[in-house]
């Protein structure tokens, strides 16, 4: 599998992010690599510190992307500088909100208003969450507008754009893949930058939201901790098998979702 760049070790990463990274430097097909310094990904920057907050204000970063729900947003705000702050657009995409998933299950078994019906919904609930794969399929079929408009943001943007969701990993990670695999990133390049998140948030982050989750009250299982922490490559290969299925390809699909064809020129001209 090719690797991806040194660029996820950036010195530019925000303290206070676990997941930050330059997509520079990813092989093309057609030979080359893609530029730097143009798209970023990350998880949220709602723990920057305050020497997060400098490093963020003085980079050429001038818009962010956020794909979290209203809810994780009222839940985690975004830390941004006021001595320069970024515009923001915010595309929330349902699947892959578990802050949301977890309040919404807990409410239910609250309302249940015994013990152990309460026990049976939570249970019910976990049972219920797709494999990362067929969540990832579930984001495409639903979530096209919103990917798509982050395309046009990061073609039309004259500074830097980075995109972001809790972790980084899922409604981030799929959005990504579709601009890399419109631009003609190399598969393995695309399945690897996916996967290191997987590594990235491993210590401190992903300890921190296993226990967020074990406090209100829901246990650990497979399905779970994939969805917290997981960035197994057959879910993002299966994602961009069934998007070249259905719609020809990753260009394509974004076509079919609002983006126009300047646009997809543009994008391939901004980041190669």
């Amino acid at each position: 599998m090719t690797s991806v760049s040194a660029s996820d070790f950036s010195d530019l990463a925000p303290q206070g992010t676990h997941n930050f990274r330059d997509i520079g430097g990813l092989p093309l097909s057609a030979g080359g690599a893609t530029r730097t310094g143009v798209l970023y990904r990350s998880d949220a920057l709602s723990a920057l510190t305050d020497r997060g907050l400098e490093q963020l204000a003085g980079s050429d970063i001038g818009v962010v992307v956020d794909f979290r729900t209203a809810m994780e947003q009222q839940m985690a705000p975004d830390r941004l500088p006021a001595s320069r702050p970024p515009h923001v657009v915010q595309l929330g995409v349902l699947e892959g909100a578990m802050a949301g998933m977890a309040q919404r299950v807990l409410r239910s078994a609250s309302a249940a208003g015994d013990p152990q019906a309460a026990s049976r919904i939570i249970d019910e609930a976990l049972a219920q969450i797709p494999p990362l794969p067929d969540l990832y399929v579930s984001m495409l079929t639903h979530g096209g507008s919103a990917f798509a408009e982050t395309a046009r943001t990061v073609a039309r943007s004259e500074g830097a754009v980075l995109v972001h969701c809790t972790a980084g990993k899922d409604r981030t990670g799929v959005a990504i893949a579709l601009i890399l695999d419109a631009i003609g990133v190399e598969r393995d390049a695309i399945v690897a930058d996916y996967s290191i998140s997987e590594r990235n948030l491993a210590g401190p982050w992903t300890d921190r939201m296993f226990a967020m989750l074990e406090g209100m009250g829901l246990p650990r299982t497979p399905a779970l901790d994939d969805l917290v922490a997981a960035t197994p490559p057959s879910a993002i290969v299966t994602a961009l098998e069934w998007v070249a299925a259905e719609h020809g390809g990753s260009a394509d699909y974004l076509r079919s979702s609002g983006l126009t064809d300047d646009d997809v020129d543009t994008l391939r001209r901004r980041l190669t």
